[in-house]
């Protein structure tokens, strides 16, 4: 099992006649995940050939989905383009956006995520690095060499750190993971993540990565003490930041305690979840508990 992702997922990819939607796209399809088609206004009837295999490219992403069969689309665009790709996709009826493009206009992406939200769409992103289902595809930029399946469940808002923890759990494996992006607005939440990965039976234990700023870990604490009863271990990234300077990520911004990785720590504690310090420390604590579990 996997959440919102598996071997049966036809994915579009928008922008792939471009340099960085060519390149993972040729990463992607190593991989296995089943790419059907590619989107690129003003370019319709051509085609792409990876390995010797030509996928065809359409104007938009309703004669793809259309020729194909495709639920599911990635978006590698220029931002201010993306908010155009991402409304494409949801009028085509695509279940699942991933939108890896950095840079997009906040007003941009709250449009985006309404509309997402109104047609019943699930909107992964942006600034994102994707979503991985070892073993079974593999949408947006998270190298494969590090995804091994098995029963961990990640959601994290750093994409840097969602390749470290793959990294320091290989071993282990992972049913999906999920990075979520660290904007001020983004489609999917940890509490989104959370809710899934309890509903999913192949998911023994989750890791949850956040960060400085914002309310969004206090609030995935509160779910997680009301609804999870799996095993949650997190790490917060930021325990050493100097207040009120933004760090990182747009939304990364403390404003007195409020925000801060203790305080979230804290939060999550009081919720049940163990929580670590350092990324490697997180990873130890999750093999304690893993060593429990099946």
């Amino acid at each position: 099992m996997a959440i919102w992702l598996d071997h049966r997922s036809k994915v579009i990819v928008q922008g792939m006649t471009g340099t960085e939607g060519r390149k993972h796209t040729n990463r992607m399809l190593m991989f296995g995940t089943r790419i059907v088609a590619g989107v690129t206004p003003g370019k319709g009837g051509q085609s792409v050939t990876f390995e010797e295999d030509p996928i065809p490219v359409f104007n938009t992403v309703a004669e793809a989905a259309h020729a194909t069969g495709a639920n599911v689309s990635v978006i590698f665009v220029p931002p201010p383009h993306a908010k155009a790709a991402v409304l494409d996709a949801i009028a085509a009826g695509i279940e699942l956006i991933v939108v890896i493009t950095e840079g997009i206009p906040v007003a941009d992406t709250a449009r985006s995520y309404a509309a997402a939200q109104e047609a019943g769409v699930r909107l992964l992103g942006p600034n994102c690095p994707g979503i991985i289902s070892p073993g079974r595809s593999n949408v947006g930029i998270i190298p494969p060499s590090i995804a091994r399946s098995g029963h961990i469940g990640l959601v994290s808002k750093s994409g840097t750190l969602t390749y470290q923890m793959m990294f320091e759990l290989g071993d282990l494996g992972f049913s999906t993971a999920v990075g979520i992006g660290g904007d001020p607005i983004i489609g999917t939440t940890h509490i989104d993540c959370l809710k899934a990965f309890e509903e999913d039976p192949e998911t023994d234990c989750i890791v949850m990565i956040g960060e400085i700023g914002g309310d969004a870990e206090e609030r995935a604490a509160d779910y997680i003490r009301d609804h999870v009863t799996k095993p949650v271990v997190a790490y917060v990234a930021g325990f050493t930041a100097p207040e009120g300077k933004t760090m990182g990520h747009a939304g990364a911004i403390v404003s007195g305690s409020s925000g801060t990785a203790e305080a979230k720590k804290a939060a999550l504690e009081k919720a049940g979840v163990k929580v670590g310090r350092t990324p490697s420390g997180t990873a130890q604590l999750v093999r304690e508990v893993m060593a429990t579990r099946r």
